[in-house]
């Protein structure tokens, strides 16, 4: 049997499926929604922090759709086999290039082309705000979460999928590094936060760390709000801000300051 294009009707996609639907619970998707697709070990783990507050609120307005990929179907025989023992030996387990291979195959057939293929993976790019106001602008994303010593790299090269790294750390596996690069970049997109001004003025947004925040009361526990926040005079108050932004990226990220100086020909 081949796959069928779907055939979008207004926002909600139909797809043809050999498994029942239950009619109350299904979610149709959203031909325009930004889509987070996760494939995963534990799709339980989703949509996890993601379906609170603004995110979750965003994904019951359906300004944004999630497609979790359970792994564990495409897996080898009777035991749903998905990993193996290294080539040329050492400890843990890897993911069978076979079964990605098959998992990613079925994920990509769902999601627009034009959707980014990303493996987190400590060894990846580094993922920051830049790269989130990028993956706002696509269609949404297809990300694959690592486990084990993690997946064959012939999958890697096959595909050319990217890898992207939260930092200089490594985790059990890539469901909470996918959950957090998916919560910097829904909150992005237009209509989840209701205000797009509070994005302009964040750290990272203009390449500095953001100025300190205040706000009722105004005296406590012997601390005082700056006089200038509450002055009124919105240019003084732009000055200042710009002022303890840039005094605090200088001291706490010289590697920012430094980007800043080279951006600005300072």
């Amino acid at each position: 049997m081949t796959d069928t294009p779907a055939r979008a009707q207004g926002r909600k996609t139909i797809r043809p499926s050999l498994s029942p639907r239950e009619l109350m619970t299904d979610r149709p998707a959203l031909a325009r929604a930004w889509t987070a697709q996760i494939l995963t070990l534990f799709p339980e783990a989703f949509p996890g922090t993601l379906g609170l507050s603004l995110t979750g609120r965003a994904l019951q307005d359906g300004l944004w759709q999630l497609d979790t990929v359970a792994l564990r179907e495409f897996g080898d025989g009777r035991h749903r086999n998905v990993d193996d023992t290294p080539a040329g030996g050492g400890a843990g387990m890897v993911l069978r290039p076979d079964v990605m291979g098959r998992a990613i195959d079925h994920a990509r057939a769902r999601i627009d082309p034009r959707a980014p293929l990303i493996y987190l993976s400590p060894r990846g790019r580094r993922f920051d705000q830049q790269m989130a106001q990028h993956l706002a602008q696509t269609p949404g994303a297809t990300l694959i979460c690592g486990r084990f010593e993690g997946m064959d790299q012939r999958v890697i090269d096959h595909y050319r999928i990217l890898e992207v790294s939260l930092g200089d750390f490594v985790l059990t596996g890539g469901e909470l590094a996918a959950q957090m690069m998916l919560d910097a970049t829904i909150r992005l997109l237009p209509g989840v936060l209701g205000n797009a001004a509070s994005t302009e003025e964040e750290s990272f947004s203009n390449g500095l760390l953001e100025h300190p925040q205040y706000t009722k009361p105004a005296d406590w526990q012997g601390h005082a709000i700056p006089e200038v926040l509450l002055s009124g005079n919105h240019a003084a108050i732009a000055r200042w801000r710009r002022e303890q932004s840039e005094a605090l990226t200088r001291a706490r990220r010289p590697d920012l300051w430094q980007a800043h100086l080279d951006r600005s020909g300072g």
